[in-house]
C-alpha cells in the first residue's frame, strides 16, 4: 500500500466503526452535557495552532483491530474538535504525525520506548521523538488495548491544558479489574439510579443496538474502567437464558473493541426457577452440572465473558446458606463452571438478615472472615467501603485488610442512593480517597486500603474495584451536571488508588467547563467542600442511615416501625432523653474488635475516636464535652447549620460563575443547587425537630429553631422518589 491510498483505506476500515462514532461533533452543538469530558470544543489560539503542529496526521497500521481503530476514531475527533482541521490517516509516519504503535506493528517501538517492559498488556506511553528524521508523537503500548487508553491519555493532556509538544510519560493501571455494576432491571427500570431508564433498551436488543452504547463504551474507557456487570445484583433468572443471552451478547459486541468485557449478574436460584432442577444446593452434583452447562451455552456467544456477579442470602435473596452451605462453598461451585473459560466469580459481602439482633455492622466479617483461604482461586469476594451500606461517612469494611488469603475488591457507590440522589452536588472523590487512605494495621502502619485493593499487601494475584454505576437515559448521563465527576474520578482512581481526588476534580473540571484558572479554581473549590456539606446537614458526627424509608430520600430519624429492627433509623441513632449514638465498643456490640487491635483501641475510646465517626461507635450522653467545649447536643446543632451553611456558598460560589460557563448547563446547576439548598435546610429542620422532642433540650444559644412543629415534618412523603426500581428485595 502506497501513502497516496492508506488514508482511504484507513478511511474504509473505520468506516464500520463511524456509523455509530462520528471522527468528530458537528459544529454547534448544544451544551446539554451529553459529551461528558470528552468536549472537544475548539481551542483558543494560540494553543490551536501548536496542537495542530503537533498532530497533523494519524499513522496507523492498516492491518490494525477495531481496538486501535477506536483509538482513531478518537484521536481524528478529538483532534477536528480543537483545531477545526480533520487530521489525516496516513500508514507511514510524517512530520508532525501522531503513531500508534505496539512492538507487534512497529518492532522498533521497544527500543525507543523500553518502558514498556514493565507496562504489562494495559500500560501505555506518550513520548515525543524524532523518527526517521520526522518529529512525531509515539503513543505505544504493547496492546492494542495500552493503545487505546494513551490515546485517551493523549486527548485528556490537551483537555487538560498541557504541553503536549515535549511529552514522555508512561503509565499502567494498579488494578487489574475496574469495573462498572449496573443496577439495571430487564424492564428497563434502575434501582437506586437517578439518571433516567437504564441506558441497556432491552426490549429493542439484540436488533436494535442504540448508538448511545459505543459512547458510553468511549467515555467508559477513556476513564480506564474494563469491565462492565450489565444487569442488577437483584438477578433475575430469564438473565441466563438464550433470548437474553443474546441481548448481553449484543452489547458485549459493542464494549469488545474499547477493552471492556461483561459480567452477567446471576440469581442463585436459576437453575431452580427455571424448572430444570429442583435444588439449588451447590454440593449437588446435579446443580453443578447444570452450571456447567449453562457457562459452556453463554461462552459461546460471549466467549471473552468475565464471569458471574452474585449477591447471596442478603435481604432475601436466595444462596448458599438455604441448604446448610456457607459462601465459600457456593462462590466455589459457580466458580468450577467458570474456571474452563477463564472466567471468575465477583461473591458480594453484602451480607445481613433479621436473624442477627446484635449488629448488622458486625455480620459480613462474622460470616466471611472464617472462610478465608477457603475460596477458589478465581473468586474475588467484594466488599463495600463500609460496613453499612453506602452511607454519606462510615469508616472503613473490617474486612478490609482481614483476609489475606481472598482476592478482595473494594465496592464503591457511584450514583448518590444516599448522597441526595442527582439533585445535590455531592462530588465523591474525597469518599472514596478517605477509604483508599484509610490505615487497617493489618500488617502495622501503613496498611492502607489502597494496598489491598492493588493486592500489594498480601499479595493478592487478582485484583479488583468496582462501583455501582449512575449511567441513565438522561442526556447528562448520570442526572445532572456535576454528577459526571463521580464517574470520571471513579475511574480515575481505580486507574490508580494512590492518585489525589483534588488533581482529578482539576482535570474533571477543565475537560468539562473550562480552562480559565480562576474558573477552574472556584469549581474544584466548590466539589472538594460539597460532599462534607452533605454530611453535615444529613448526619454528622458518625449519625447514619437517618434516611425515610425505602426510597432513602430525605429524613426520617423518627422511624421504628418496619418489619426488620435494621431497615429502622432508630436502630442506628438509639437516641433517647440521655443520650443518642450506637455504642459499637466493648460494652455495647464490640464491632471494635473487627478491626486491627491498634485502631480497635482508638475506637473504644470516645476521647480518641475521630469526631466525624464519633457517634457510629459510641453512645453518648447529650451534655458531652466536644473538643470545641461545646456539649454534644450543642456541636450538633453547630453542625447542621454549618451544613446549611455550606449548601448556601455552594450556591453562591456557583452564581459568581455566570457568564463564565455556557448558559444552558449553569442555569441547569443553579436550579439544582437552590432545590439542595432547600433540602439541606429541610434535612437540618426536621432532624433538630425530632432529636428536641426526645431529649427535651432548649436549642443552643445563636441556633434559630426548626419553623414548623414535628408533625409537619413526618407529615412530609416523598412515594414517588426515583430509584426505586425494585423488583424482588435489595
Amino acid at each position: 500500500m502506497n501513502k497516496a491510498t492508506s488514508g482511504i483505506a484507513l478511511a474504509s476500515a473505520l468506516a464500520p466503526l463511524t456509523r455509530v462514532v462520528p471522527l468528530y461533533p458537528p459544529w454547534g452543538a448544544e451544551e446539554d452535557g451529553y459529551d461528558l469530558w470528552l468536549r472537544y470544543r475548539l481551542l483558543p489560539e494560540p494553543a490551536r495552532s501548536r496542537l495542530g503542529d503537533g498532530a497533523r496526521s494519524i499513522a496507523v497500521a492498516p492491518d490494525a483491530s477495531l481496538t486501535t481503530l477506536a483509538a482513531v476514531a478518537e484521536l481524528h475527533r478529538a483532534i477536528a474538535g480543537r483545531t477545526g482541521v480533520p487530521p489525516a490517516l496516513v500508514q507511514e509516519p510524517a512530520e508532525g504525525a501522531l503513531v500508534l504503535a505496539t512492538p507487534a506493528s512497529h518492532p522498533e517501538i521497544t527500543a525507543l520506548e523500553p518502558a514498556l517492559a514493565g507496562l504489562g498488556r494495559e500500560g501505555y506511553a506518550l513520548r515525543t521523538a524524532t523518527v526517521g528524521g520526522k518529529r512525531v508523537t509515539v503513543i505505544a503500548a504493547n496492546t492494542d488495548v495500552g493503545v487505546l487508553y494513551g490515546a485517551f491519555a493523549w486527548i485528556r493532556a490537551v483537555g487538560t491544558g498541557r504541553d503536549v509538544s515535549t511529552l514522555a510519560e508512561h503509565s499502567a493501571p494498579r488494578v487489574g479489574l475496574r469495573m462498572m455494576n449496573h443496577w439495571d432491571n430487564l424492564d428497563r427500570t434502575i434501582e437506586r439510579g437517578y439518571a433516567g431508564e437504564s441506558i441497556w433498551d432491552w426490549w429493542k436488543l439484540p436488533g436494535m443496538k442504540d448508538a448511545r452504547y459505543a459512547d458510553y463504551a468511549r467515555a467508559t474507557a477513556s476513564i480506564g474502567i474494563n469491565a462492565v456487570s450489565l444487569n442488577n445484583v437483584n438477578a433475575k433468572a430469564e438473565m441466563l437464558t438464550p433470548p437474553w443471552i443474546a441481548k448481553a451478547a449484543a452489547v458485549a459486541d459493542i464494549l469488545r473493541p474499547y477493552g471492556i468485557r461483561v459480567f452477567l449478574a446471576v440469581r442463585f436460584s436459576t437453575p431452580v426457577e427455571l424448572g430444570d432442577v429442583d435444588t439449588a444446593d451447590p454440593l449437588d452434583p446435579r446443580v453443578a452440572a447444570w452450571w456447567k452447562d449453562r457457562a459452556a451455552a453463554i461462552y459461546r456467544s460471549i466467549p471473552d465473558l468475565l464471569g458471574f456477579i452474585i449477591k447471596a442470602n442478603s435481604e432475601g435473596q436466595p444462596g448458599p446458606h438455604d441448604y446448610g452451605r456457607d459462601h465459600a462453598q457456593g462462590a466455589n461451585m459457580l466458580a468450577a463452571a467458570l474456571a474452563p473459560h477463564g472466567g471468575l466469580v465477583m461473591w458480594r459481602a453484602f451480607v445481613y438478615s433479621q436473624h442477627d439482633p446484635e449488629d448488622r455492622a458486625k455480620q459480613a466479617y462474622a460470616d466471611f472472615k472464617p472462610l478465608d483461604g477457603k475460596f477458589l482461586p478465581n473468586v474475588i469476594v467484594q466488599v463495600k467501603n463500609g460496613p453499612i451500606d453506602f452511607q454519606p461517612r462510615e469508616p472503613f469494611h473490617p474486612m478490609l485488610g482481614a483476609m489475606p488469603a481472598t482476592p478482595l475488591a473494594l465496592e464503591v457507590q457511584i450514583t448518590k442512593e444516599y448522597l441526595g440522589f442527582a439533585t445535590h452536588l455531592a462530588y465523591l472523590g474525597d469518599m472514596y480517597e478517605e477509604v483508599l487512605r484509610a490505615d487497617t494495621h493489618a500488617k502495622g502502619p501503613g496498611s492502607t486500603v489502597a494496598k489491598v485493593v492493588d493486592g500489594t499487601l498480601h499479595g493478592a494475584k487478582l485484583t479488583a474495584m468496582a462501583a455501582v454505576s449512575n449511567v441513565g437515559s438522561s442526556r447528562t448521563w448520570c442526572g445532572s451536571h456535576f454528577d459526571q465527576a463521580n464517574w470520571y474520578v471513579y475511574g480515575r482512581l481505580a486507574w490508580d488508588p494512590y492518585a489525589s481526588a483534588r488533581d482529578i476534580a482539576e482535570e474533571w473540571a477543565r475537560q468539562t467547563f473550562s480552562h480559565d484558572a480562576k474558573v477552574v479554581d472556584a469549581i474544584v473549590g466548590m466539589m472538594m467542600r460539597s460532599r462534607e456539606a452533605v454530611v453535615r446537614y444529613m448526619m454528622p458526627l458518625g449519625l447514619h442511615h437517618l434516611f425515610d424509608t425505602g426510597h432513602h430520600h430525605g429524613p426520617g430519624p423518627w422511624v421504628d416501625d418496619l418489619d426488620r429492627p435494621e431497615w429502622n433509623p432508630t436502630y442506628y441513632h438509639r437516641g433517647d432523653k440521655d443520650g443518642i449514638g450506637f455504642d459499637r465498643g466493648p460494652r455495647g456490640s464490640n464491632a471494635v474488635a473487627q478491626y486491627a487491635p491498634a485502631l480497635a483501641e482508638v475506637y473504644s475510646d470516645p476521647r480518641r475516636t475521630p469526631a466525624n465517626l464519633l457517634l457510629w461507635f459510641h453512645h453518648l450522653p447529650w451534655t458531652h464535652a466536644m473538643p470545641s467545649g461545646r456539649t454534644l447536643w450543642e456541636e450538633l446543632v453547630a453542625a447542621y447549620d454549618l451544613g446549611v451553611a455550606d449548601a448556601a456558598e455552594l450556591q453562591a460560589s456557583w452564581t459568581r460563575l455566570a457568564g463564565a460557563i455556557d448558559a444552558r448547563r449553569h442555569a441547569e446547576v443553579a436550579m439544582l443547587l437552590a432545590v439542595q439548598l432547600e433540602e439541606a435546610r429541610w434535612w437540618r429542620d426536621a432532624c433538630i425537630a425530632y432529636f428536641r422532642s426526645i431529649n427535651g433540650l432548649p436549642m443552643p444559644a445563636g441556633h434559630a429553631p426548626p419553623p414548623l412543629g414535628l408533625d409537619e415534618y413526618k407529615a412530609r412523603r416523598s412515594h414517588y422518589a426515583p430509584g426505586r426500581g425494585i423488583t424482588l428485595p435489595r
